[in-house]
């Protein structure tokens, strides 16, 4: 009726005190079982040994490193260590499974090594470097334990051999990844070297950071120009004061012996008079040109003033034609008239460079901007390139160095902690463990066994299983009533009328 109700701990009581034997036997059973079945298996002996890995002798600020994961790396280096090849040279070089050799595949005797050999990172204590790996353990269990502490010498010796050349295999084959990589950068800086000083000379002088230069020479070029035109325009009118003087000479000296008639001075003195009036509307009386015809029209006064008058007969032979004229006066004009030229065309040709000369200047200000943004990229794509270089040949450096590191054994190493124990006890079987594991196998085979029981139990043990038969409330209970031996009687018991033998059951120490 147990299994119809909720159960107390009172039920549990009872029934532990019911069943008791049947949870005790399977126990003792079990465990002496367990504890005899180890006794036959085959000893396995495990021996261990601990690998640090230590840092770099120099350090890395000195010759930075290149940064691995050191999980990965061991998980790389085990696969490597425990690989067909590497396993097969140990069976083979310590005779291991000589029994099986002939009869299984080296395939299969491999693969039993293999599960035999465990290999488990040291977990770091400092857990902000949790990527760190501060060493390894490395563990073989054998039927031996001399054998398995020879393969665990030999496997850690593998790890040690096989983390020097890892590493100088890594660092050569970076370090040539890296020269090919300099010779590509150094190849492209060369290119926009040779393209930066193509285009440096086909725009000489027109470049950006010679622009303020071009805008100061067109501003000098600009002054220059204004001064060479100033120039030229007194030339200009010094050339025809000078002509309008041997106009007046030529004349003079047509008219009269000698070149002194006196109407050709009166003429000339007011052609003389009318270029001072008109010389002294631009200049003040202090400009050269202006004391000049001064001096000149006062000296024709007075040649006027002492010349008497000519006659007629004079003059008719002065005015012959084909009479050469070629007094002083004259001769001096036309040679100052000529250096007149010769200015004016000095000037005039000085002119037109300066304008040659203003017109580059401009053109190459106008095309400034279009080439300042050429120049720009030129300049930018150069500096990238030689960025890349010197970064590329630093990293070299540091590579050249980080295998040297390698090559003096002064780079990060592997290091045997503690040498491959020797094992005094086996690590399987655990006999203690057996026993304990059959104690709780045949525990639980009870419990198993006892719930079983009890569902199959219909006795009525208490007014609680009574009012679940019946589904009625208990009016009276039944004291305990103790059997005299011998007292029974066909039919009665101590008085009392025999029950049925079908009938339920009930304790009557309720």
């Amino acid at each position: 009726m147990i299994g119809q109700r909720e159960l107390t701990l009172q039920d549990y009581r009872s029934m532990l005190r019911r069943r008791w034997w049947i949870l005790v036997i399977p126990a003792v059973i079990l465990s002496a079982g367990a504890y005899v079945v180890s006794m036959f298996l085959p000893a396995r002996y495990k021996s261990e040994t601990i690998i640090l890995v230590e840092g770099p002798a120099v350090g890395a600020r000195i010759v930075p490193t290149a940064v691995e994961d050191p999980n990965q790396r061991l998980a790389t280096m085990r696969e490597e260590i425990l690989s067909r090849t590497r396993l097969q040279q140990i069976v083979e070089k310590f005779n291991l499974y000589k029994e099986d050799v002939d009869r299984r595949p080296m395939e299969e005797l491999v693969a039993r090594l293999r599960s035999t050999i465990e290999v488990s990172a040291v977990k770091p204590m400092d857990r902000t470097n949790a990527n760190g790996l501060p060493g390894f353990t490395i563990g073989v269990s054998a039927g031996q334990a001399q054998l398995a502490q020879r393969i665990c010498t030999e496997i850690a010796s593998m790890f040690l051999q096989q983390s020097i050349i890892n590493a100088e295999d890594r660092a050569k084959t970076q370090l040539e990844f890296i020269t090919k990589e300099l010779q590509d950068a150094k190849s492209k800086l060369d290119e926009q070297d040779a393209k930066l000083a193509q285009f440096q000379r086909e725009h000489s002088g027109n470049l950006p950071d010679q622009a303020s230069n071009n805008f100061s020479m067109l501003t000098a070029l600009s002054a220059q120009l204004d001064s060479v035109t100033q120039n030229l325009s007194r030339d200009q009118q010094n050339k025809v004061y000078l002509e309008s003087q041997l106009s007046a000479q030529i004349a003079a000296a047509k008219l009269t012996p000698g070149g002194a008639s006196p109407d050709t001075v009166s003429r000339q003195l007011a052609t003389l008079q009318d270029q001072l009036a008109s010389l002294r509307l631009r200049y003040t009386e202090d400009y050269p040109d202006v004391i000049k015809l001064k001096n000149e029209i006062q000296r024709l006064q007075q040649k006027l003033q002492e010349q008497p008058p000519a006659n007629t007969q004079t003059t008719a032979s002065v005015d012959k034609p084909g009479m050469p004229i070629d007094t002083p006066q004259i001769q001096q004009l036309r040679a100052q008239i000529h250096q007149v030229d010769v200015s004016i065309r000095d000037r005039m040709g000085e002119q037109s460079r300066i304008q040659q000369q203003i017109a580059k200047f401009q053109s190459k200000l106008e095309a400034t901007p279009a080439v300042q943004q050429e120049y720009k990229a030129l300049t930018r794509d150069y500096q990238t390139a030689s960025d890349t270089y010197n970064g590329l040949l630093k990293t070299q450096s540091t590579a050249e160095m980080e295998l040297d590191l390698i090559k003096r054994q002064q780079g990060e190493q592997f290091r045997v902690l503690d040498a491959p124990s020797l094992p005094q006890e086996p690590t399987f079987p655990n006999r203690k463990l057996f026993a304990l594991g059959g104690l709780a196998g045949g525990l639980a085979i009870g419990l198993m066994i006892s719930f079983l029981l009890e569902a199959q139990d219909t006795t009525l043990r208490s007014e609680r299983d009574v009012e679940l038969l019946l589904k009625l409330p208990t009016l009276a209970l039944i004291p305990a009533v103790e059997i005299i031996k011998g007292s029974r009687t066909n039919g009665f018991v101590n008085g009392f009328p025999k029950p049925p033998a079908n009938a339920a059951k009930l304790e009557t120490g309720v």
